[in-house]
């Protein structure tokens, strides 16, 4: 007898045929799981690599605004300077704000390279238990 949705009924089953088909009810689970997260890694996959290409065309636009933004500023200058001392003046300004913008990550390099990586922890403490152990 099976139901409206076109399961079998299993009122009258045995309770070894019942537990003889956990393994197979188990196995499509685990399946069912298992494709469920392939669907979702597929969606959010499509999400996120839709979501990257969508922030470089943003930065494509960001990166051809700046050389606007440097003749808007040479322009503006220019009203009270000669134009070729407007823009010394904001290719100056230019040039410091990227040596700080160096100099920041120079410091940051140097402080990546004055850490201790684990490999060296690791052979330091060995070096001082067989220091200790040659000493019995």
């Amino acid at each position: 007898m099976s139901t409206p949705r076109g399961f079998r009924d299993r009122a009258d089953d045995s309770l070894f045929a019942l537990i003889g088909e956990i393994p197979e009810l188990v196995r499509n689970l685990v399946v069912a799981e298992i494709d469920s997260a392939k669907a979702w890694a597929k969606k959010t996959g499509k999400d996120a690599g839709l979501g990257g290409v969508w922030f470089i065309v943003a930065l494509f636009f960001l990166f051809w605004t700046i050389p606007a933004i440097g003749a808007f500023a040479i322009i503006g200058l220019s009203s009270w300077l000669p134009a070729w001392a407007a823009s010394l003046i904001v290719i100056g300004i230019l040039l410091v704000i990227a040596a700080v913008f160096a100099v920041l990550g120079l410091l940051r390099f140097k402080r990546l390279s004055s850490r201790q990586n684990p490999a060296q922890a690791i052979s330091t403490d060995a070096k001082i238990v067989k220091e200790v152990a040659d000493e019995f």
